[in-house]
């Protein structure tokens, strides 16, 4: 089969990523071979491909936001049809018994292991998976529509719920790429206001179209005070201005895998009056199936850029610049 590895990390602007033909996947038990239609394009394989993360074993197919269909089972492998249509996201498997898990935290668990992180994900022709960790999809969402929801969209409803925000109040989305332009539709359904930060007149405009109340960069200032907020962006000094735009007992939920340096926080300035501040760390299988729902009750609909699978450098240089439109998509196979 053929994909797109990554042999050594270094900048995207080196194109690291190199086509190669490689053997199919052996199923173990439990496990299902999927046939890649497309797979998303995800700020964290950008972190990923340029050694950013660490737990990384090279060499490595990056990807996580994978529509396919089922191609091979392996023993004991019943939950899918051949044939059927399934998703796979970042989550690839976890021990299912340790304490995380028990509380319905699985995504702290110890023992967690992750698609094009710790496993070979979807910049690929096949991907192997257990298949409990694969959604079976709604029906009526195009392939390339449904990939951005894999990842973007299932980090962006669990980082919404972390923030604490609830119908009817206001709402900063800090960062306006693939994962807030799907939090976005979540939150007016919920009816909330949101209030879009973004450095990008293109992202902008983007937020406005789809319902934003107000939008500016972090230099301008908001006419409210906010409720919470989502921080889509790996820059930490972002995290401060978010604080001070905060109301009191607000939360700010930092929604990436990576961040730079946080700078030292004034104590008055940015947590006095109940603030809180929290991460977001992967994200559970019911997220996923909360996420899907609620996908197919608004509709969510995504704004794609697609592009195949050898072009994998090239959209990962644009994501890095601001440059894509709401998600990019590598089309691996044409429905």
């Amino acid at each position: 089969m053929k994909a797109m590895i990554l042999e050594k990390f270094t900048s995207i602007e080196e194109k690291p990523l190199k086509l190669k033909d490689i053997p199919l996947p052996q199923l173990g038990r439990g496990e299902i071979l999927v046939e890649v239609s497309v797979c998303g394009v995800c700020h964290t394989d950008l972190h990923t491909v340029e050694g950013e993360l660490s737990q990384v074993k090279l060499p490595i197919i990056p990807g996580h936001q994978v529509v396919g269909k089922v191609k091979e089972k392996g023993e004991g492998a019943s939950r899918f049809a051949l044939g059927e249509r399934v998703g796979i996201a970042w989550l690839y498997s976890t021990d299912e018994k340790c304490e995380f898990c028990r509380q319905g935290l699985e995504n702290l668990c110890l023992a967690a292991r992750f698609t094009g992180y710790h496993v070979n994900g979807g910049y690929a022709e096949y991907i192997k998976i257990p298949e409990a960790f694969a959604y079976p999809l709604p029906e009526g969402f195009p392939d390339i529509q449904t990939a951005p929801l894999l990842c973007a969209g299932i980090i962006g409803y669990r980082a919404l719920r972390l923030s604490n925000i609830k119908p009817g109040q206001r709402l900063g989305l800090i960062g306006f790429g693939a994962s807030a332009h799907v939090a976005i539709q979540v939150a007016l359904y919920w009816g909330c206001e949101v209030y879009v930060f973004s450095r990008s007149p293109e992202h902008r405009a983007l937020a406005r179209e789809l319902g934003a109340r107000w939008t500016g960069t972090l230099n301008d200032k908001p006419p409210v005070e906010l409720d919470s907020i989502v921080n889509f962006t790996p820059a930490g000094p972002t995290v401060l201005a978010g604080m001070r735009l905060l109301g009191r007992g607000g939360t700010q939920a930092l929604a990436g895998i990576y961040m730079t340096p946080i700078p030292e926080m004034d104590y008055q300035e940015h947590l006095y009056w109940e603030k809180t501040l929290r991460s977001v760390a992967n994200a559970t299988r019911r997220d996923g199936e909360e996420l899907l729902a609620l996908a197919a009750e608004i509709p969510i609909k995504t704004t794609v850029e697609t592009y195949p699978l050898a072009k994998a450098n090239e959209v990962l240089l644009k994501l890095k610049h601001s440059e894509i439109d709401g998600a990019a998509v590598l089309v691996v196979r044409e429905e």
